[in-house]
């Protein structure tokens, strides 16, 4: 006679409630033999935040609490946190109490699975003595660590460089909530016309879309100086800025004749991906791009950078382009390119996106539990 599934006691220690991670731990917590519990470093009261890119608060209209079991840390003990649990999976390093967290589960022989963002485009470790130190610093981060836990190419390649062996790493891929995306998208009160109504954006001409924190690092006005390098022949597209920051004068400037959609909610993003054709991410040193999840969810084709994490995984010729970052005639090349055929790219993407996705970060994340509890013999 077969027994019941033992129960795993996950406890995840993250630095507050993040809108991109909340509906997979829903998703988490949906599973039987995981007893999901979250920790966070920092837990406001209401879905209200400080955004420094935005330069202003920003209250998300999504929950970020609902669907399972949280704790802030003030309203808790770590070191009990810590013995209660089968296994600790923590979100980076970057802080004191997560740092103290691997090594309080390495004195309890609590199994660690660790999942970052870190890559080489965007957190290389330098030259000389400093390169050195930070490698030294991060080979006794990662010994603490009994499995790894990769949102894709680039991260896998991170931890491999710096003698993670690749028995240890899994894939639990940067995913977005591909279902409520392509949903809304589609309904048709959110359809490409009627949301081309509602922002006064021409239904004859095709829509370069921009959406992210107007900032040097992400290079917005890099999308409209190659929309003035187009080719003649390329009929001139509607370009359409969703974000604010700090180069927002000097966007306005340069590209007068675009669309500002200032700062957006999660809940209206959906339909302005969709009535969109090409979503552009120049950025440098960008660790993945979830933007890209989420346009190709809504059947957009996406333009990207070479150093945007996301770009070895998520796109290919058949779902966009990849250029080279601070190259703007690549870029108007690209779109020269693409606008024509967005169509099509577009119903590509979304085919892609749709296995790349929370069910296969549950199988992932799975498969690192096994790892530890066989090798530690919990």
């Amino acid at each position: 006679m077969g027994g019941s599934p033992v129960t795993t006691r996950l406890t995840y220690l993250v630095s507050h409630p993040i809108q991109y991670q909340a509906p997979l731990l829903r998703r988490i917590a949906q599973e039987t033999d995981i007893a999901l519990r979250v920790v966070f470093e920092r837990c406001p009261k209401s879905n209200d935040c400080f955004d420094p890119g935005f330069r202003r608060a920003v209250t998300w209209d999504v929950p970020l609490l609902d669907g399972y079991e949280h704790i802030a840390l003030d309203d808790t003990n770590l070191v009990r946190e810590i013995h209660s649990t089968d296994v600790l999976w923590v979100h980076g390093w970057q802080t004191p109490q997560r740092r103290r967290a691997l090594v309080l589960a390495r004195r309890q022989g609590i199994p660690v699975l660790m999942r970052g963002e870190n890559c080489d485009i965007a957190m290389p470790d330098g030259a000389g003595i400093r390169g050195w130190l930070k490698r030294r610093y991060l080979q006794r981060i990662f010994g603490s660590c009994d499995a790894f836990l990769a949102i894709g190419t680039e991260n896998r390649r991170y931890y491999e460089r710096r003698g993670v062996d690749s028995s240890r790493i899994f894939p639990m891929p940067y995913a977005v909530d591909n279902e409520r995306f392509s949903r809304f998208s589609s309904d048709p009160d959110n359809a490409r016309d009627p949301t081309r109504d509602k922002f006064a954006v021409p239904k004859d001409r095709r829509v370069v879309l921009f959406v992210g924190k107007f900032m040097p690092r992400k290079h917005p006005e890099h999308v409209a100086m190659a929309m003035r390098r187009l080719p003649p022949d390329v009929q001139a597209p509607v370009l359409v800025f969703v974000g604010e920051g700090e180069l927002e004068n000097e966007l306005r400037r340069i590209a007068a004749d675009a669309v500002f959609l200032g700062f957006r909610n999660q809940s209206e993003m959906p339909s302005l991906y969709g009535m969109a054709d090409i979503l552009v991410v120049p950025s440098e040193r960008e660790p993945w791009g979830l933007v890209v999840n989420e346009a190709m969810a809504c059947g957009t084709a996406a333009i990207v950078s070479d150093q945007v994490g996301c770009a070895l995984d998520l796109v290919e010729e058949e779902r966009g382009a990849v250029v080279p970052a601070n190259d703007v005639d690549a870029l108007a090349d690209a779109l020269a390119r693409c606008l024509p055929q967005a169509d099509d790219l577009g119903s590509n993407a979304a085919s892609w996106i749709a296995n790349w996705g929370f069910e296969q970060d549950v199988q992932g994340l799975r498969q690192a539990i096994d790892y530890v509890r066989t090798v530690k013999g919990r």
